[in-house]
């Protein structure tokens, strides 16, 4: 080490010290080992690995003659296609009403003498249902009857008076003015003897209207008149429906409803019915959306002639907008694609086979898909089995 290039004695460490002493001395520095020993122990360690670690085994060839691995599926991942009716739907969902419905009402006032139906009886058309004290009603018609008998007697009396108050005038032995007075007493006569027909028949209409009568054949929903009670007219007596018919009062989306009209055929699912299908046809679709929801009332009318069904049910329903017969489809999971285009994987003596398909339309949003390339009787895989491709070999079992 030259002198030009040593540390002042201030930087130096104690191992410089010691060299630089040695040195003074006229003995060689210590140099450092350490460094060396530890490469040649790294050195020596990857040596051993390399040569003890065992060889890596040696990979065998398959044999040429080898038989391929059978896949198993299960028989309700496969389809087999056969030609079907594809619909294109709207749902709805709303309750269940009935289609007539009749709130009977007093025509007549008086006292209620006698009730003959409860809440859940059937009556037919034309059934008393009530009756109403009928006395004070007859005295009345009886008085508009003695009332307008007596006007046509005076009323006759004056057309004969006139009469003769005519035959004298054409021979100038009466005056114009009588003639005139016998003509407007004879008119007011008559006037008001239309106007006692009048009263006559309301009386006769009131007394006819204190036996209430159903309007229709149906069912009594509610009765709100008890025996002895004193009514006026008007006031509400019972609600009769007839459940031969259900109208579905449902709502759909603005956007869904837009595709929807009267005559269109819906098939309605009721909670509390499961598994039994009612169908029904769009009777009106109403205009406007309701504020609220944003939802459109549609109508649809159901044939109810075996009582299944009741008032006030909650139902879901899917309204037919679209639909073609003898059709071949697939279902949106048994589609696949690649660089060549779409296919299925149809099976053939158990072996599954890439089968070329085209895409026609896409049915119930998007869960069947219309194509082409493909026959009755034909067998398919219908599950995303993304595992299966091509040439694999297959065997169904139950499933």
């Amino acid at each position: 080490m030259s002198t030009a290039h040593e540390k002042p004695e201030w930087a130096q460490s104690r191992r410089e010290k010691l060299n630089a002493e040695r040195v003074a001395q006229g003995l060689k520095p210590k140099h450092r080992i350490w460094p060396w020993i530890l490469l040649v122990l790294i050195v020596a360690g990857i040596a051993a690995m390399i040569f003890l670690s065992p060889p890596p085994p040696a990979v065998e060839e398959p044999a040429a003659d080898e038989a391929p691995v059978t896949r198993q599926i299960r028989q309700d991942e496969t389809r087999t296609i056969a030609p079907t009716t594809l619909r294109e739907t709207v749902k709805v969902t709303g309750t269940l009403v009935p289609a007539q419905r009749a709130d009977v009402a007093s025509q007549a006032s008086g006292r209620v003498i006698a009730v003959m139906v409860r809440p859940g009886d059937t009556v037919r058309e034309g059934d008393v249902i009530a009756q109403i004290d009928r006395q004070t009603l007859e005295l009345q018609l009886s008085q508009q009857r003695a009332n307008a008998n007596a006007t046509r007697a005076q009323l006759q009396s004056s057309e004969q008076q006139l009469e003769r108050t005519e035959q004298l005038a054409s021979q100038g032995l009466t005056s114009p003015s009588a003639l005139e007075q016998a003509r407007s007493g004879t008119a007011a006569l008559a006037s008001q003897m239309d106007a006692l027909n009048s009263a006559v028949e309301a009386a006769e209409l009131a007394l006819a209207n204190a036996t209430v009568k159903s309007p229709v054949t149906g069912i009594v929903s509610s009765r709100s008149v008890e025996p002895g009670q004193t009514i006026q007219a008007g006031t509400p007596l019972f609600s009769i429906v007839n459940l031969d018919k259900m109208e579905f009062q449902a709502a759909a989306s603005v956007n869904s409803s837009a595709r929807v009209a009267a005559g269109q055929e819906a098939h309605v699912f009721v909670t509390g019915l499961e598994g039994e299908e009612f169908v029904g046809n769009v009777t009106r679709v109403n205009p406007v959306a309701l504020t609220g929801t944003r939802t459109v009332p549609i109508y649809v009318d159901i044939d109810n002639t075996d009582g299944k069904l009741r008032g006030g049910m909650f139902a879901t329903g899917q309204i037919v907008i679209s639909e073609k017969d003898d059709a071949l489809a697939i279902s949106a999971s048994a589609l696949r694609e690649d660089a060549e285009g779409h296919y299925v994987l149809k099976l053939i003596d158990n072996v599954l086979v890439r089968q070329p398909v085209e895409l026609q339309r896409e049915w119930n949003r998007g869960s069947q898909i219309e194509v082409t390339g493909l026959t009755e009787g034909d067998v398919i895989v219908s599950a995303p089995l993304s595992d299966l491709g091509p040439d694999d070999a297959v065997t169904l079992v139950e499933g």
